[in-house]
């Protein structure tokens, strides 16, 4: 790319802090996700997704690398979250939607009619934009999904409340007031709750779509440090409008414009040395 044409110097710096060698050593011909070491966890082929008569996604394929961070980058309206709710078929829950293609979790086609969506939502976790704690306490927000798989007992729940807390990195803030109402809590604690919940049930995959788009800063920051912390368990794919938060937390990074997949790469390269036009028109702010 040109000198005009280099993302802007705040998105290069902190490429630079994820790896330091990213601004001194050009990136070429660096392979695409599907070509690591990683064995992807999600398969997507040949997906498309109709509204109506309306289409939202053409034929993406892509493999989600196991226990690394992926983000989906894009202008609104460009598909990003209908693909995230594809993923654990949130999507069945709007009137009038269509898909054709595949898509293998653990080499299991969940587009099948004979899938199980209730064990296929517990394998693959959700985190939405707004938070949505229950008007429960905190300590039934996060046992919710496990009394719903029929945990009885009581000392496994408290360790499984506690353990999950301690993972959305919150059990220090609520440990004296489990049995409050979770809606006391901050927005920021509200996302980390609504994590905990998530994690709660051990999922293979956690699906978050703008998790911080309604937090504050310093929230967003802890968010951003617990998204890193659970890679080592889990696999997180989420969407973000924020390139410098797709830059600081992910691994993989997908360019998505008017329903296609332009372009997934290591995060790394997408941004220090886009392979598409589309792409690097849309991280020098051209358009989106």
């Amino acid at each position: 790319m040109s000198e005009a044409t280099q993302p802007p110097a705040i998105l290069a710096r902190t490429i630079a802090k994820v790896s330091p060698t990213a601004a001194a050593q050009p990136v070429v011909d660096v392979p695409t996700p599907t070509d690591t070491h990683a064995q992807p966890i999600v398969q997507v082929k040949d997906l498309c997704l109709f509204y109506g008569r309306s289409q939202a996604l053409k034929s993406i394929t892509i493999d989600f690398p196991r226990n690394q961070v992926t983000a989906l980058i894009g202008p609104s309206g460009c598909g990003k979250s209908t693909l995230l709710r594809c993923l654990n078929r949130m999507n069945d829950l709007i009137d009038d939607i269509s898909t054709t293609g595949s898509i293998l979790v653990d080499g299991q086609e969940i587009l099948d009619r004979g899938t199980d969506v209730i064990e296929l939502r517990r394998r693959v976790g959700m985190v939405f934009q707004k938070p949505t704690p229950f008007a429960k306490s905190i300590y039934e927000n996060v046992a919710y999904g496990l009394r719903i798989a029929g945990m009885r007992d009581r000392r496994t729940l408290d360790e499984a409340v506690e353990k999950s807390l301690r993972r959305a990195a919150l059990w220090d803030e609520v440990k004296d007031r489990l049995r409050q109402s979770a809606l006391g809590l901050s927005g920021g604690q509200h996302q980390r709750l609504c994590i905990a919940r998530a994690v709660a049930v051990n999922p293979e995959i956690i699906l978050m779509d703008e998790p911080c788009s309604a937090l504050d800063p310093r929230s967003t920051s802890r968010v951003e440090d617990l998204i890193g912390e659970l890679r080592e368990d889990f696999t997180i794919i989420i969407v973000t409008h924020n390139m410098l938060q797709a830059a600081r937390v992910s691994d993989q990074t997908a360019f998505l414009y008017e329903g296609v997949l332009i372009e997934f790469r290591p995060t790394q390269a997408l941004f220090t040395c886009p392979a598409k036009k589309e792409t690097e028109d849309y991280l020098t702010g051209r358009f989106g």
